[in-house]
């Protein structure tokens, strides 16, 4: 039986950067940093008091090429984005981009079949983030 999902995964190229970055901009709080010895990976294990879980990871050699936009993420194939439910899209859009997020899709109307409203940004790194009003 699955419970529910526990956390995404997020490969970084600024550890520290990025967890200040999703607790400020977004209340994740540290759980946790881990190595994992001999393979030169750090990481953090945040977390919202919704539970959403992130699971921030490093490694200095890695090629850090996120998709940018949807359609680049649809064309690259596997993980594109991770969305989170939030009550109001355009305010948080507009909280996100004060904080450093890049706008990637404006708040608009949720395509048919969904209902609600939603928005693209990135992260700071250029990671892609979607926020879904249902």
């Amino acid at each position: 039986m699955i419970a529910g999902a526990h956390h995404v995964g997020l490969s970084v190229a600024d550890l520290d950067a990025m967890i200040a970055w999703y607790g400020e901009a977004l209340g994740f709080a540290e759980e946790l940093r881990f190595e994992v010895a001999g393979a030169g990976i750090s990481g953090a294990m945040l977390r919202r008091p919704d539970g959403v879980g992130l699971e921030l990871l490093h490694h200095p050699d890695a090629t850090h090429r996120p998709p940018g936009d949807p359609g680049s993420a649809i064309r690259a194939g596997g993980y594109g984005h991770w969305a989170l439910s939030v009550d109001d899209v355009a305010t948080i859009h507009a909280e996100l981009m004060g904080a450093g997020a890049r706008e990637v899709w404006s708040p608009r109307p949720a395509p048919p079949p969904a209902r609600g409203a939603m928005s693209y940004l990135t992260d700071p790194e250029g990671n892609l983030l979607e926020l879904v009003e249902p």
